[in-house]
């Protein structure tokens, strides 16, 4: 959600726990009104953490003489790695009840990339890597003389 979305989300929920403890207070239930405040507490916690969570991202650019990967932690620290697309190799590794490692390998160095995927999405992201990486390395030339 955008910061205004995220807004109106908590002004329903505040408007609805308000609605729902006067009615509780009203009917005599005053208990209910304690755990109605600790599950809005409990809620707007849970959306501090979601927003948090949003601020990580990874960014894979692939350019003429080098492959691009960035990766940006909730803290807002960001990780850049370059890798020659000459050498680049795209390894899923399989581990034992877990969601499968997707590796970018090039010589001596192997990074992990979209930790966050899961397996389905980490093979989709291997094979559309694979594409680029095959296109790039066999260019097409248009020459008119060739036709």
């Amino acid at each position: 959600l955008s910061r205004k979305g995220v807004i109106i989300a908590i002004c329903v929920m505040l408007a609805g726990s308000a609605f729902t403890t006067s009615l509780m207070f009203l009917l005599g239930a005053w208990p209910v009104i304690g755990f109605n405040g600790v599950e809005i507490a409990l809620a707007l916690f849970l959306f501090r953490l979601n927003i948090r969570a949003a601020r990580a991202r990874e960014t894979i650019i692939l350019t003429s003489e080098e492959l691009q990967h960035s990766h940006t932690n909730i803290r807002g620290q960001t990780q850049t790695t370059i890798l020659p697309p000459y050498w680049l190799k795209i390894v899923i590794e399989e581990r034992h009840g877990r969601t499968p490692a997707l590796l970018l390998a090039a010589r001596n160095i192997r990074r992990e990339i979209g930790m966050s995927l899961g397996e389905s999405e980490k093979r989709d992201l291997a094979q559309a890597l694979a594409a680029a990486l095959t296109a790039w390395r066999t260019p097409v030339f248009a020459n008119p003389q060739l036709d």
